[in-house]
């Protein structure tokens, strides 16, 4: 019998992408969306439940005959993350707590602040300089908790900021910009700073190997993975260049401007927050998943900033 996978945010970039790479594995999608209608673009064959993230009842509901719930959904646009991110992953606690599912959640950075920098393994600690970053800290701890206490399993990968999928909350469709073709690249970072990047279709395909193997894994599991390394910050401008097929200038990324904005606009506010990550090299280290998995998916620059950018473009011209 095919496992039954219940996904939360199954329209965003690594929701969308989980559930496309487990559908082709033999595993049934059951995604829960807020809408009646199956979203515009999303597979047909999916199990489209009506529900909110937010509301219990329905995540319990929906994940019923579950063995797995992919936690990947966020509110859009950073905001609203105080009052929305901790009763959302309780919510999904529960559902797994009912169905004995495993929860899969997409990691960030933001937990962690300088003391455990430049090379973070997964038991480094956590001891956050952002407001984000505080919230995602209590949502961790609450996995673990509910591990620890009830068994409920749950599996955590950490990854950098992400690019090739859609651009709700990433940091590529920044640089690059909205409008198409491109005509700079603004780019976050100080000159020689390291970066790293996460390609949205490597780090679904590390999730599902790692759920596969369900068995191996322990109650609660965490790892992180090296991605797209960009040593000096050159890395992703020169390949960003190659795919657009011409020398973009580079901007500044007006980091005084989000100063201004953040007084009316929430998401300039909550960015603003994270210039941090841009100012030190930062890297997870991703020993422990070499040493599960053998090797981490990773597909070259050249292929993984080309479809990002195409995305990019096909997102501009749907408008």
């Amino acid at each position: 019998m095919a496992h039954t996978a219940l996904v939360l945010g199954a329209t965003g970039a690594i929701g969308s992408e989980l559930a496309k790479k487990l559908f082709a594995s033999g595993w049934q999608i059951r995604a829960l969306h807020r809408a009646p209608e199956i979203p515009a673009g999303q597979h047909p064959a999916y199990d489209w439940r009506r529900g909110d993230a937010m509301n219990r009842a329905e995540v319990v509901d929906a994940a019923r005959g579950a063995s797995l719930i992919v936690h990947a959904v966020n509110p859009p646009g950073y905001r609203g993350w105080a009052e929305r991110v901790l009763p959302m992953i309780d919510n999904t606690i529960a559902a797994a707590r009912t169905a004995d599912a495993r929860i899969i959640l997409p990691g960030t950075v933001y937990n962690y602040g300088p003391d455990a920098f430049p090379l973070i393994a997964e038991d480094a600690p956590q001891n956050p300089v952002t407001r984000k970053g505080a919230i995602r800290v209590s949502l961790e701890h609450r996995l673990a908790t509910a591990a620890e206490n009830e068994g409920v399993r749950s599996l955590i990968v950490r990854a950098g900021d992400y690019f090739g999928g859609p651009p709700a909350n990433n940091w590529f469709h920044a640089l690059v910009g909205p409008r198409r073709p491109p005509r700079g690249i603004r780019y976050p970072g100080r000159q020689g700073v390291g970066h790293q990047w996460a390609y949205v279709p490597d780090v679904a395909e590390t999730m599902l190997r790692l759920a596969t193997a369900e068995n191996q894994l322990p109650v609660f599991a965490r790892y992180h993975m090296r991605g797209h390394w960009d040593e000096d910050g050159t890395r992703m401008i020169t390949a960003i260049r190659a795919a657009a097929g011409t020398h973009l200038p580079i901007r500044h990324f007006p980091w005084w401007s989000l100063r201004i904005l953040g007084l009316a606009w929430e998401t300039g506010r909550e960015l603003r927050e994270l210039r941090y990550l841009w100012q030190r090299s930062i890297r997870l280290d991703n020993t422990a998943l070499l040493s599960h998995l053998g090797s981490e998916p990773h597909t070259p620059w050249p292929q993984a900033v080309a479809h990002a950018l195409q995305a990019s473009d096909d997102k501009a011209a749907a408008r």
